[in-house]
């Protein structure tokens, strides 16, 4: 290889790494996919009396273990019975032990959402009256630090392992079979079931402690590998194993066997007749029924090599493409594409969009070795240029299709597609596929321009130099060290002699300029797909986002202004209603009354009434205190449930003057 080349594939290698750390360091802490969105009791709410159990909603429906809500009283100690449940739909619970006293609890949880991200968090609420705690909860995130960035990256790796297989076996079977033979393609793939095998190893190792402690000393555990084993993303991984198994057998095939195959067709099809070719035995006879016999027997071998070329192709294909789309379902059964709208569908989807990227970004990195890598005297072919164009614009069909759907699956709303982290890596990820695309364009009108017949009168001239050199004997110097700087030169030779051939056809060049700025840009491509699948998707950000400020909304105190009228000589005035927290259990409620003037109102009677006429509560009463002239109180006031309520208040003003109002307003 040319230092030229060798400079252009080391800018690809760290364009891949130096995108790959920046998403990864940006992406790997946002990787929760299920979003809390309730909880019982309510995040710093105080109620009157202890519950008897703790209960929290997810936008999804989650995995737990026996710690994956814990419960602690202000001093740090658990306090819950362990064995967290699932109490129905995507709520989940556990029980807390009996005569618990008065303070504030803190609530962890951690668990794995349904596309097989952990997700982790803490919340406080009291019970009679907030205090003091000694709880210390950690700042990092679950799925982050040390096992978080490996983790993130043995997903990048096992991506590209996948694309560099599929799609060069696949660029091999149906643009380039003279491929299976050429050594540079075979080692591409081989490195792409190599990165893949390796990757999935090293997930299934990091899993546990991705998802549990963070720890990088608990990624050998193998308790924690035999939990990981029993889930949903074990499953997946371990099916992957199989299938590589499965994989690794088509690769002997397609580089053994087919490779013979597909060779002993071009001899059979290449060698002479016996009469043609000065055979003594036959030729000097000259009897016709030989020749013609030699033509016969040659044109017999040849059909029946292209015969069983054709069987195994066949063979090849329907086995590849089973084994190709398995390894595509290890991922849609595991992540996005199993939970949320329509997983029926966006499961098969899932796997064509995988499939469709491998065949167009492994294609080209195929093509791309092919072009800069493929022996001078047997390079790859126009046809096979054009086969792939015409595969890759298939590919790209199929992944615009497959990935309009998902966006409307994973975003669900404009808003979302601008507003939330997805969206936006999505834009981004749209943008590199119309670059592509344009570039791609442009590769296919050098692919047109490629000539149908041999290399113009320079390629043939190089060629000849070659080999003539090749048979020109080498002066192999006694001394080794001077042997072994004789064949260095004798490769750079070589390789510049390879280079001018390559460069002699223009059209040829400028195909190979424009494949390799194609995979400069489907590296930085892969980098933010793998980045996407990495992060919440936009539907359920913003679900998150409206449950956090309906939450935010109600977690202030609430306050009416009412204005009152009892008939009587001084009857007008303004009754002011307070209520705090404004949720569900205990709440505190003053009562100011003051005269059309704003001064305090010594009123000699006021009382409230809270109904929920949705839910067929109340009236519920409540008699403040009166606390100072004007102003009315009392503790503990019980709210049973969320929603609509009507705050009736009632206010005498004499012994027979008094009027009750009324407003409507969100609780809880």
């Amino acid at each position: 290889m040319t230092p030229t080349i060798v400079s252009r594939f080391r800018t690809l290698l760290l364009l891949f790494l130096a995108v790959s750390g920046a998403l990864l360091a940006g992406a790997a802490p946002a990787s929760a996919h299920a979003a809390l969105t309730g909880s019982d009791p309510a995040q710093g709410s105080v109620v009157d009396k202890a519950p008897t159990q703790v209960s929290l909603t997810f936008s999804e429906q989650v995995s737990l273990n026996d710690g994956s809500l814990r419960v602690l009283d202000p001093k740090g100690k658990r306090v819950d019975a362990g064995g967290a449940s699932n109490l129905g739909g995507t709520a989940y619970g556990v029980k807390l032990h009996a005569g618990l006293p008065d303070g504030t609890f803190t609530v962890t949880y951690q668990v794995v959402s349904a596309d097989s991200h952990p997700v982790s968090g803490a919340f406080t609420f009291s019970i009679g009256a907030p205090s003091q705690t000694s709880v210390a909860l950690s700042d990092q995130a679950a799925g982050g630090g040390v096992v978080g960035f490996l983790y993130g990256a043995g997903r990048y790796f096992s991506y590209a392992g996948f694309i560099l297989l599929v799609g060069g076996a696949a660029f091999v079977l149906a643009c380039w079979q003279r491929g299976s033979g050429v050594r540079p393609v075979q080692r591409l793939v081989v490195s792409g079931w190599l990165t893949l095998t390796a990757s999935t190893l090293a997930l299934l190792l990091l899993r546990g402690s991705y998802v549990g402690s963070g720890k990088v000393g608990d990624i050998f555990d193998l308790t924690l590998l035999g939990q990981v084993l029993q889930t949903k993303s074990g499953a997946a991984l371990v099916s992957r194993l199989l299938l590589l198994a499965a994989a690794a057998l088509f690769i002997a095939v397609l580089f053994g066997a087919y490779a013979k195959r597909d060779e002993d067709e071009r001899a059979a099809g290449a060698e002479p007749s016996d009469a043609a070719d000065g055979d003594p035995d036959d030729a000097a006879d000259g009897d016709p029924d030989d020749a013609a016999d030699g033509d016969r027997d040659g044109s017999a071998d040849a059909d029946d090599l292209a015969a069983e070329k054709k069987d195994l192709t066949f063979g090849l294909a329907i086995g590849g493409t089973v084994v190709a789309a398995g390894l595509a379902a290890t991922w849609a059964m595991a992540e996005h594409a199993s939970t949320g709208v329509q997983a029926g569908v966006a499961m098969p989807v899932d796997v064509l969009h995988l499939l469709a990227v491998a065949v167009w970004l492994g294609g080209l990195s195929t093509l791309l070795v092919a072009l800069f890598r493929a022996p001078v005297e047997a390079p790859i072919e126009a046809a096979a240029v054009r086969r792939f164009s015409r595969l890759a614009f298939g590919g790209v069909l199929v992944l615009v299709a497959t990935g309009i759907y998902q966006s409307w699956r994973q975003v669900g709303s404009w808003s979302a597609l601008t507003d939330t982290t997805y969206g936006q890596l999505l834009l981004v990820k749209v943008g590199l596929v119309a670059l592509l695309v344009g570039i791609a364009w442009i590769s296919r009108r050098w692919t047109a321009q490629l000539a149908q017949e041999p290399a113009p009168e320079a390629v043939a001239a190089a060629l000849v130099e070659q080999r003539s050199a090749s048979r020109t004997p080498a002066t192999v110097p006694a001394d080794s060290r001077r042997a072994a700087q004789l064949a260095r030169q004798q490769a750079a030779v070589a390789s510049a002699r390879d280079k001018r051939v390559r460069d002699a056809d223009p059209h040829r060049s400028g195909l190979r300029r424009s494949v390799l700025t194609e995979a400069g840009v489907a590296v930085v491509l892969l980098a933010v797909t793998t980045a996407l699948t990495a992060t919440e998707p936009g539907r359920t950000e913003e679900a998150a986002q409206r449950a956090t400020a309906s939450a935010s909304q109600r977690s202030g105190p609430l306050s009416l202004k009412i204005p009152f009228d009892t008939g009587g000589e001084d009857g007008k005035g303004t009754v002011e209603v307070t209520l705090d927290p404004a949720r569900v259990g205990g709440n505190e409620m003053h009562v100011f009354v003051v005269r059309p003037n704003g001064k305090a109102f010594d009123v000699p009677e006021v009382k409230v009434a809270f109904t929920l006429a949705a839910k067929d509560v109340g009236p519920l009463p409540v008699t403040p205190d009166r606390i100072a002239t004007g102003h009315w109180s009392a503790s503990g006031v019980q709210i049973p449930m969320a929603g609509d309520w009507k705050i009736a208040v009632t206010v005498r003003t004499s012994d027979i003057d008094q009027a009750t109002v009324n407003k409507n307003a969100q609780i809880g």
